[in-house]
């Protein structure tokens, strides 16, 4: 959600930056919301509170560290990729941009390569 919105605001005309950045501060809190919900929700199988606690606890384990690596990943890492990949989509469209040959060119060569009889 975070890079659509980016993608929106960047359609809008703002740089990718400024786009990933506004991406970045309106998902925030519902990203933050959502993984608190889900980290309270695991954290008493985490604890092994209850009957049977010690046989469920490395799943609370694993959730509740799947869930911290996730966020992290989320708030830092999508926003760095979003700006590499555009700066290389940037790159890309200037690299194919200077290999197009120019009609007027292409038809003068090819002219040349082919005898008329």
């Amino acid at each position: 959600m975070m890079i659509d919105f980016a993608l929106d605001a960047q359609r809008q005309g703002k740089t990718p930056f400024e786009a990933i950045y506004q991406g970045c501060l309106l998902r925030f809190r519902p990203i933050m919301m959502t993984t608190m919900a889900a980290l309270m929700g695991t954290l008493p199988i985490a604890l092994g509170i209850g009957a049977g606690g010690e046989a469920r606890r490395p799943l609370g384990l694993a959730v509740v560290g799947g869930l911290i690596v996730s966020q992290l990943l989320t708030l830092y890492i999508t926003p760095v990729i979003y700006l590499y990949l555009e700066s290389f989509q940037v790159w890309m469209r200037k690299l194919m941009k200077r290999r197009k040959p120019v009609p007027a060119l292409a038809q003068a060569a090819a002219s040349e390569l082919i005898p008329s009889s």
